[in-house]
């Protein structure tokens, strides 16, 4: 029963069983190279402005969601990057 499923067409697999190896580490890669960027960018970030002190000492609420807003564009700057 289950060798009729995955023989036929039933389940629209995006990948083939036999490459999905190959997709899921080129993925963890491009994930992995993803975090660095995106840590390298809070760094900087993080050296321009005092962040820590002003969100969380002084409850500069308008300050956390610039950072936020920087940090979502940053975030779909990398993935259109890697997704090509």
């Amino acid at each position: 029963m289950l060798t009729k499923i995955f023989n036929s067409n039933l389940l629209g697999f995006v990948v083939k069983i036999d490459q999905l190896l190959e997709v899921l580490v080129t993925t963890l890669i491009f994930v992995f190279i993803g975090l660095v960027l995106f840590a390298v960018a809070y760094g900087i970030l993080g050296r321009m402005f005092s962040i820590r002190k002003e969100i969380e000492e002084d409850q500069n609420t308008a300050l956390g969601i610039v950072i936020g807003a920087i940090m979502i564009g940053i975030a779909i700057i990398i993935a259109a990057a890697i997704h090509g």
